[in-house]
């Protein structure tokens, strides 16, 4: 359609990542595949019947959301761009969203992971996640002048956002990139490239990191995930009580709502100050309960006959006076 086309290149006027416009597109070209009328009919009703279309598919919340947010922004571009007389239909609704914990890994789980992780190239990938809490697509688009050794530290350019920020390197981090370099031979300057296939040399794909943890997951019968080893980086942060803006910088969020998720993980610092106030809780409950027994009365009289004969010292001293 000519009007996908002229919003594709509404989009890279925007500056938009060539991955988002994929995305965008494909889930437009999907939406009006299936409506089946020119978009200015489109109404909410249609929208609700859409809904209903991508749940019955087994598509999660999260999905329908980004679908509709898709579809949102397309019918902003017809009304203000294109000029088309229409309300958008995307408008007001609204789908509540489930919030489940981050996901990490367990030191143990992190030793098991790598130790299955014999790959030079793969083991600098995954321990540059682990350690600098980068996403999978900053990851593939690094160059090999991004890394600063001296300085330890990495500059990510158009991270999501189109943001540009610098995360640091780990000692061990920077062992495993100075390892995998020294046995790479290809001028090429990204940094990590595909070492086997016709695309050999070439810039390692999004999707080929993915299934490289794929397998290396599998392997070790874990959970692990690329996304995973950015939460268990967040997570680990936070138990060594790093501040929460600095872990916001070195993820690179906008907004500090989404890093403080992490809090309700596994905030170690939270966990032992429960656990140290509750044991003064618990002592004052107890003391209140404990019934009074004999050596409890003897010390109470004593206390009594002691106070009595402070009592008549002082009438003493106040007469001879």
């Amino acid at each position: 359609m000519e009007i996908i086309e002229r919003y594709r290149r509404s989009l890279r006027r925007r500056n938009c990542s060539a991955y988002t416009i994929k995305n965008y597109v494909n889930r437009i070209e999907h939406f009006t595949s299936w409506m089946r009328v020119p978009l200015k009919d489109v109404t909410r009703a249609g929208i609700g019947a859409y809904i209903d279309h991508l749940r019955k598919t087994g598509r999660t919340p999260t999905t329908i959301v980004s679908h509709l947010h898709t579809i949102h922004l397309l019918f902003d571009y017809l009304i203000e761009e294109e000029m088309i007389p229409m309300e958008n239909p995307v408008r007001r609704i609204r789908i509540r969203l489930p919030k489940p914990l981050p996901r990490y890994l367990k030191d143990d789980e992190v030793e098991r992971l790598f130790s299955v992780i014999t790959d030079l190239r793969d083991r600098a990938i995954f321990t540059l996640m682990l350690r600098s809490g980068l996403r999978v697509e900053e990851v593939a688009h690094l160059t090999c002048d991004a890394v600063e050794y001296r300085k330890r530290q990495i500059f990510v350019a158009n991270g999501k956002g189109a943001k540009d920020r610098v995360v640091y390197l780990s000692d061990d981090a920077r062992v495993a990139l100075e390892a995998y370099m020294a046995q790479r031979t290809s001028k090429t300057k990204a940094l990590f490239l595909v070492q086997k296939g016709p695309l050999t040399g070439t810039r390692i794909s999004v999707r080929g990191i993915q299934k490289r943890i794929e397998y290396y997951s599998h392997k070790a019968g874990l959970p692990a995930s690329c996304h995973r080893l950015r939460h268990t980086f967040a997570t680990q942060l936070l138990n060594a009580d790093a501040d929460l803006a600095s872990i916001q910088d070195l993820l690179g969020h906008e907004h500090i709502t989404t890093t403080q998720r992490y809090c309700r993980v596994a905030n170690t610092k939270v966990r032992h100050d429960y656990h140290k106030a509750m044991e003064l809780v618990l002592q004052k409950t107890q003391d209140k309960e404990r019934p009074v027994g004999r050596r409890d009365i003897h010390l109470a009289e004593e206390h009594d006959a002691t106070e009595r004969r402070r009592g008549w010292r002082v009438v003493q001293r106040t007469t001879r006076n």
